[in-house]
């Protein structure tokens, strides 16, 4: 309750703040990262070309560092309308929508322009406005590159995973992919990864190679196994509430803020990532190893036809992902 109380105090100052500025509105839009990771600057973006599009009338207010909650407190005050925005990732979207679960499956994207072709095209506005009725919708995706596992030592192959404690997202695909490659997958909020990782409650986690950095985790886990076994988005999203209160040229702007901001983030994603390991290597002495993904594919493509038959919406996203794919 005092997360919702705090969130109430924002709204109502900001309603003081704003209420002699014309009939302008501000979402406010709150997250995890830091505000010099590259998330950050891309929803930055979106708020400067939203308040351009709209000449002031509409503008987003972003709280960085998981200021109004965390990834799952902001999702459960979105859908009751008490935030405007949050940004959350598939993984843990995926027990909100079950659509979001076709995104999370190990493999299931041949290369980064397969990955982004699905997120800028028909399938990923398919999926989010999937979530509509459940008290949110989707609004831009954000590339995060490839996951791979970090610990304390290589992980060249499942067999090294072996009885080890990895730390996992709350997603079921998350869970049964680190069980299928003979882990013990362990759920862990991301504020409390490092010290997890630090005293010894995790073995290991997996990530793209910037939680090295901005969070630090570098320092407690010294090599970076890049089996890439999944390529999981940030998502932006805004309360089906707030959504609905929007007129229809303040949606129209908002859509197209949110998509220009996608491929802004695209285009700066790869050169901060690339930084972002020469620091860890450089800096944090962090090993970067190259593994062979067979054996790592072959153990977890049971999950692919595991989703299809639980789901006749997943196995419909499954198929039109695979029928785009490159040859």
């Amino acid at each position: 309750m005092s997360k919702f109380i705090k969130v109430a105090a924002l709204l109502a100052a900001g309603a003081v703040a704003f209420g002699s500025a014309a009939n302008a509105k501000t979402l406010r839009l709150n997250h995890n990262n830091p505000e010099d990771h590259p998330l950050h600057k891309s929803m930055e973006f979106m708020a400067d070309r939203l308040e351009e599009l709209t000449n002031g009338d509409l503008k987003i207010r972003i709280y960085a560092n998981a200021q109004l909650g965390t990834q799952r407190e902001s999702m459960e005050l979105m859908q009751n309308g008490a935030l405007d925005m949050a940004r959350s990732n598939a993984s843990e979207l995926e027990a909100f929508e079950e659509s979001y679960g076709a995104l999370n499956l190990p493999y299931i994207f041949v290369n980064d322009d397969h990955y982004y072709d699905v997120l800028s095209g028909d399938i990923g506005a398919d999926i989010l406005k999937a979530s509509e009725d459940k008290g949110f919708i989707g609004v831009a995706y954000y590339v995060e590159g490839a996951r791979s596992f970090y610990a304390n030592k290589e992980i060249n192959s499942p067999a090294d995973l072996q009885g080890m404690k990895i730390r996992v997202q709350p997603s079921p695909s998350a869970i049964r992919m680190v069980e299928l490659l003979g882990g013990n997958p362990t759920p862990i909020a991301w504020g409390e990864l490092y010290s997890a990782l630090q005293q010894g409650v995790v073995d290991g986690a997996e990530n793209n190679p910037l939680a090295l950095t901005s969070a630090r985790h570098g320092e407690v886990s010294k090599v970076y196994s890049n089996d890439g076994h999944t390529m999981i988005p940030s998502v932006v999203m805004i309360s089906t509430k707030s959504w609905n209160e929007l007129s229809d040229d303040h949606k129209d702007a908002l859509t197209t803020a949110a998509k220009e901001s996608m491929d802004f983030h695209r285009e700066q994603w790869d050169a901060m990532v690339a930084e972002g390991i020469e620091t860890a290597k450089n800096e944090l002495g962090v090993k970067f190893v190259e593994v062979e993904k067979g054996p790592f594919i072959e153990a977890v493509l049971p999950m692919h036809e595991e989703a299809a038959a639980k789901s006749e919406k997943v196995a419909d996203l499954i198929k039109r992902i695979k029928e785009i794919a490159p040859q």
